[in-house]
């Protein structure tokens, strides 16, 4: 890939190097490193150009700011200390909005000629190979782990936290007793195995118009390869909401092209499952539509996170809260007889649910509209970006019910968001 032009090479440095990130010890926080310099450049060239429907966006981050008025408070059958902990929480997020919000603006402000929408698709692509090559990892050497860093040089009161040692201690997988087992479930270069599972179906998308849509025929060549061999982390990953995402993807590139294609897709899925369907790797999915067990501990935290959410339903908690036991014992905390029993994070089983506890009904309801309005806006451009654009917008819509946004899958949203936006400003449709 040639070396983009100066003013894009914060979101090169980004997505082409985000293995570098992952390793430091920033991982999707490399955003926040990133951000002055994009915000500079923003700043020297106002008036800055903003979307449609920006405002929906930036009043669910002026909820988040009044949201940090109720972290002291507990809502009922909840427990825990206010404490620096949680106020790390809150900033942490906080400066991930702001610096995303400063992300989208600066590349819907930059021109073709400064980024071009094929180059950022590419660089895009090029994260989902980094993203297979991790999920490999993942698969292969599941205990690969380190101390970044980051890690290193951080202080003990700050790197001890949950959220934050999940963002700073690279590891190439999470074990878990999916299966009634101990069994590895990729994640790297990302934060949590979900992150891999929501930032590999977004990737894809973008990797199939970079190399096969605008490819040349070695691009085209190797996609074929390239995809088998990213089922194997696919499959492992055990997760169930990314083989949902793929066929809805499916579904979607169905329904809007043409005959023709909608012929060669279909060809291409059935010769695809068969070949799924006849290698060792079907049992296992098999093994994972038999044990949903997670089901029913997802069913008590969003259930106790509407509960929650109910007692503060127009600016949230702004952080996490912790529920009294879980969906077997009222017991909480691990102990010697009881291994399974925790203290489930209201919010942690989907960005919607997580929006509803920090900041209320009215900030999930803010997030739905903003994704909604970029779907409903960008219906009608069905050029390749404009349609895969679309489509990772309804994925977005999708993920909120099972997938955290934070961190990286949200940057990843908005950059197909971003990309929607330039496609529209392109055609002389959208402002």
């Amino acid at each position: 890939m040639r070396l983009p032009p100066p003013a894009s090479l914060p979101i090169a440095a980004f997505l082409v190097g985000y293995p570098l990130w992952w390793a430091l010890g920033f991982g999707g926080l490399a955003v926040v490193v990133l951000a002055p310099a994009m915000a500079v450049v923003l700043w020297r060239r106002r008036p800055v150009k903003v979307p449609s429907g920006f405002g929906l966006w930036l009043l669910l981050l002026a909820g988040y700011l009044v949201s940090a008025l109720m972290l002291a408070e507990m809502p009922p059958d909840t427990y825990g200390e206010f404490g620096a902990g949680r106020v790390i929480g809150y900033l942490m997020r906080l400066a991930l909005y702001v610096s995303l919000t400063i992300m989208i603006l600066y590349l819907g402000n930059l021109t073709e000629h400064e980024l071009p929408q094929l180059a950022l698709v590419r660089m895009l692509g090029v994260l989902f190979l980094t993203t297979v090559a991790g999920g490999l990892l993942g698969v292969l050497a599941p205990h690969v782990q380190f101390t970044s860093p980051v890690e290193r040089l951080l202080p003990g009161w700050i790197s001890g936290n949950s959220f934050v040692q999940n963002l700073i201690h690279p590891t190439a997988a999470q074990m878990q007793k999916v299966l009634g087992h101990a069994s590895p479930r990729p994640e790297a270069p990302f934060e949590w195995a979900n992150a891999w599972g929501s930032n590999f179906s977004v990737l894809l998308v973008w990797f199939v118009v970079g190399w096969w849509v605008h490819g040349g025929p070695r691009r085209r060549l190797a996609v074929v390869p390239l995809l088998a061999l990213a089922s194997v982390p696919v499959v492992y990953s055990l997760n169930r909401g990314l083989w949902i995402g793929l066929g809805i993807a499916v579904a979607y590139l169905v329904l809007r092209t043409h005959r023709r294609r909608r012929l060669v897709i279909c060809s291409a899925v059935a010769a695809g499952a068969l070949a799924f369907t006849l290698s060792p790797l079907q049992p296992l999915v098999s093994q994972r539509l038999d044990n949903p067990h997670s089901n029913d501990i997802r069913a008590f935290t969003v259930s106790a996170t509407i509960a929650a959410a109910t007692t503060s339903p127009v600016i949230g908690y702004g952080n996490n809260r912790s529920a009294r036991g879980n969906y077997r014992t009222i017991t909480t905390g691990k102990s010697d007889w009881c291994d399974t029993c925790g203290h489930p994070p209201l919010g942690s089983d989907g960005q919607l649910w997580h929006l509803m506890i920090t900041q209320g009904f009215v900030g999930a309801a803010l997030y739905v509209a903003f994704f909604t309005g970029a779907v409903r806006r960008h219906w009608a451009d069905r050029s390749p970006i404009g349609m895969a654009g679309v489509l990772v917008m309804i994925l977005t819509l999708l993920y909120m019910f099972v997938y955290d946004g934070l961190v990286t899958p949200l940057s990843l949203y908005l950059i197909s968001f971003a990309l929607l936006w330039r496609n529209s400003m392109a055609r002389g449709t959208i402002s």
